[in-house]
């Protein structure tokens, strides 16, 4: 059985997702019931704000640490600092910098989609490259921890460096970028649950040395589950581009994702329709392969402008996602560029 320091050093690293500090460093742990004669663990913990998702998170790691060393039985009590309490917290959580709370914040933009298959990461890059061709520091975190896909699209083949404590994102086409496709061998699947991957997420912001960025562009994962949620909950108010195909029921299920942007106090800045139509390279016809008017019904519902309508095409480049700027679509992600700096 474990005794009281034992059990601290277990606690002491897990992270109030509200607060964004470990219980070590919020003072969190009010009680640890630890006995040698028994296998139950029984703890009073402070957090930032009670019955919310992430202290279930909490909870979950916490019950996942002592399950892991044999002990089944862990009761976890869970209370609310005070307010004193809270202000003292909210004080050294401004002293930490980072991305999260900088003063020099970069423009958030998050790219949404309601479900996969829809382009939403090749959007991505290619918007984040054409910022930086016009001249705009630009960055990307590929949230989509279970999806992730933005290093290879991009041609990225070496790995993050360190520089003392902090994580130097790689840099390819101008744009610095961090994935959790830098952490996983031969390209093998992402099996953990939430708490783990909130962790790792987290660390996205928190730990890598950005620099200064004009805009950070988020590859978010599709649909409205619990790691979009958590990107939502976990950076500050950003805007929000969604990505739909003009089939109705894709943008039936885009809608989705939109409102959840809303509903998290996050600005719709447009919605961009891929693959629009498919045009003929040898007599210029147009065929809309996946049928019409899904864009313009989103960006309707939505109250949000269609920013693009994106054909169906393929790099110049062999084995690369990025459109030069001689390419039609090239050009088409530049005009998006060109919006965004205009207007934000």
């Amino acid at each position: 059985m474990l005794n009281k320091q034992q059990v601290m050093a277990l606690l002491k690293s897990v992270n109030d997702r509200t607060l964004n500090l470990t219980l070590a460093q919020t003072n969190g742990v009010r009680e640890i019931q630890a006995s040698k004669d028994s296998d139950q663990i029984r703890l009073r913990i402070a957090i930032g704000k009670l019955n919310t998702p992430e202290q279930q998170e909490i909870e979950t790691e916490i019950t996942a640490k002592f399950n892991r060393l044999g002990i089944e039985s862990v009761q976890i009590q869970f209370e609310a600092f005070t307010e004193k309490e809270l202000e003292k917290l909210n004080e050294k959580t401004r002293e930490i910098p980072s991305l999260l709370n900088s003063p020099n914040q970069p423009c958030f933009i998050a790219v949404a989609s309601g479900k996969g298959g829809v382009g939403k990461s090749t959007i991505t890059v290619n918007i984040a490259v054409a910022l930086a061709r016009l001249g705009k520091r630009v960055g990307i975190v590929d949230a989509d921890i279970y999806g992730f896909s933005v290093p290879n699209m991009m041609g990225i083949t070496n790995r993050p460096t360190l520089k003392g404590n902090k994580i130097i994102p790689v840099e390819s086409n101008g744009v610095q970028v961090m994935s959790m496709g830098f952490f996983v061998e031969d390209n093998e699947p992402v099996i953990w649950r939430g708490p783990r991957l909130g962790k790792m997420l987290r660390s996205f912001f928190v730990e890598v040395e950005w620099g200064d960025l004009d805009y950070l562009l988020l590859d978010l994962p599709p649909g409205t589950g619990d790691m979009a949620l958590s990107v939502h909950q976990m950076i500050p108010t950003s805007k929000e581009i969604i990505v739909t195909t003009p089939h109705s029921t894709a943008a039936f299920v885009a809608s989705r994702a939109g409102r959840m942007a809303i509903n998290t106090n996050h600005e719709i800045i447009g919605v961009i329709e891929n693959m629009s139509y498919f045009e003929s390279q040898l007599t210029g016809e147009k065929e809309y392969l996946f049928g019409r008017g899904g864009g313009e019904t989103l960006a309707h519902e939505l109250n949000a402008p269609l920013i693009a309508q994106i054909p169906l095409g393929q790099p110049t480049e062999k084995d690369s996602s990025i459109y030069s700027t001689e390419h039609s679509i090239g050009q088409t992600y530049l005009e998006v560029a060109q919006f965004i700096t205009k207007h934000y």
